[in-house]
């Protein structure tokens, strides 16, 4: 059965999680369970994410070494299905959105599931 799809292409914050996201060596957009993802071939690094209490977010996989400064964040949660797997979500709607922040999150959580060729083309540039 198909998930009803939980956001609209309108949504603030989308477009520039999508350019965060897109801007990364063989990245695409893949709708899943309703909600755009972001994957670097197969695997997923990013998700936007919209539920009652925080309407407009972004999972990801922190690196481990950042997490726990990360948890001290308050702009920062452990997403209700993600949340298990090691992953933060970011409530974009808790603060002005630092989108270079959102570009080095989205980065890390890239870089460990990117396959070695698409870390050396990010690394080249």
């Amino acid at each position: 059965m198909a998930h009803p799809r939980t956001y609209r292409d309108d949504d603030p914050y989308l477009d520039g999680v999508r350019a965060a996201c897109l801007a990364l060596p063989e990245t695409a957009e893949v709708e899943a369970w309703g909600r755009p993802t972001f994957r670097a071939g197969k695997r997923m690094f990013a998700v936007f994410e919209r539920h009652d209490l925080h309407p407009y977010a972004l999972a990801l996989k922190p690196d481990p070494l950042e997490r726990p400064a990360l948890e001290q964040d308050p702009r920062f949660y452990v997403p209700p299905y993600h949340g298990p797997y090691g992953w933060l979500a970011l409530d974009l709607g808790a603060a002005a959105v630092d989108w270079d922040e959102v570009a080095e999150l989205v980065e890390s959580s890239y870089r460990q599931v990117a396959l070695q060729r698409m870390l050396r083309a990010l690394d080249a540039r």
